[in-house]
């Protein structure tokens, strides 16, 4: 079976498990504040020229962004997101669990735009609605598209318009930023945002993703917050370890590369092959309209996520390559689409 389901299934790149390894029978301080997070944290400053920020390590993508939304808000303040994005719909309700409501603005490609940031703000007008706070995108977005850099200073614009915090969703922004579509720079995403997250699990390490603040009225007590919601992990250092050898000789970005380079030749092949896309991918989130008929077929031969029907006759399929997928598994894939095509029969 061909593997297309997701980007995080693998374990870790070689060079961060030799990482563990090595550093394995050493003993360290817990919590976080041993010399090899902390090097691990300057090391990230460093790469996005911003010294003065805060860096915190923590497990999982959801855990990040529902004690970071939860520290950086009143009680009576919400978030403007999507209703594409990833705390709209894959987290369960985290963010309204923690008391904060989002304000989901309808997407068809997964960007948020200053026109539905200035509709909510509009229609949330008095104290008997929530307040309107902070700004919630991902980069790259959940349909593979990414933001330019001109889109992201018209949000920062548009946040400092109405006094709202820039939040950016970074578990796929290796991707993002490696991509041929984009034109921005880890130091503009910096520049631009009150605080993001550079994802680690869906880019090459074992779990991890790095908490970035550079608003200074979000910083006080962040660690607080992280460890009254358990976020606090004991072996710190395991994250500290793999965020090191992530930004050593920018193999965050190298790993990326790579993903992006697999799903580029993906999508080229399925324009060839004639199959439509449902929004114009820049990065390796592929969502493509596959008649039932070549679904029911091809996922007898393919793990890939088709929940949602396009239409009566066809289906939304993702498919999703990893810093792990082989060029060959590319290739085969589309051998199978393309034998698929017009009725075809998959031969063995």
């Amino acid at each position: 079976m061909l593997f297309f389901m997701n980007d995080y299934s693998e374990g870790a790149h070689e060079k961060v498990l030799e990482a563990l390894i090595k550093t394995n029978m050493e003993q360290h301080v817990g919590y976080g504040v041993d010399d090899i997070t902390s090097e691990a944290a300057m090391l990230i400053k460093k790469r996005i020229n911003r010294l003065d920020a805060d860096v915190h390590f923590l497990v999982t993508g959801t855990q990040t962004n529902t004690i970071a939304i939860a520290h950086f808000l009143r009680p009576y303040e919400s978030v403007i997101a999507t209703d594409l994005g990833h705390i709209s719909v894959h987290e369960t309700g985290a963010i309204e669990a923690t008391g904060h409501k989002v304000i989901e603005m309808e997407s068809k490609d997964g960007f948020l735009t200053p026109e539905m940031i200035d509709r909510a703000i509009a229609k949330h007008a008095d104290e008997h609605w929530v307040l309107p706070k902070l700004v919630y995108i991902s980069n790259a977005t959940e349909t593979g598209t990414i933001y330019t850099k001109s889109m992201l200073e018209d949000l920062r614009n548009t946040c400092d318009k109405y006094g709202l915090y820039l939040y950016l969703d970074g578990a796929r922004l290796a991707n993002a930023l490696t991509c041929g579509d984009n034109d921005m720079t880890i130091e503009d995403v910096a520049k631009l945002t009150d605080a993001f997250t550079i994802g680690g699990t869906k880019n090459g390490i074992l779990f991890g993703e790095a908490l970035i603040i550079l608003n200074n009225r979000l910083k006080e007590c962040m660690r607080f917050s992280i460890k009254q919601r358990g976020g606090l992990l004991a072996k710190g250092r395991l994250l500290g370890v793999q965020f090191k050898a992530l930004f050593e000789d920018d193999l965050y970005f190298e790993i990326a590369k790579h993903t992006n380079e697999t799903a580029a030749s993906l999508k080229n092949g399925i324009i060839e092959l004639g199959y439509k896309f449902v929004a114009n991918p820049s990065t390796n989130l592929i969502f493509v309209i596959l008649p039932n008929e070549v679904h029911n077929e091809l996922a007898k031969h393919c793990y890939y996520e088709a929940e949602h029907p396009y239409d009566e006759s066809n289906m939304e399929a993702r498919f999703v390559t990893s810093w792990a997928t082989p060029k060959a598994d590319v290739l085969e894939l589309l051998r199978l689409l393309k034998e698929l095509k017009n009725g075809g029969a998959i031969s063995s």
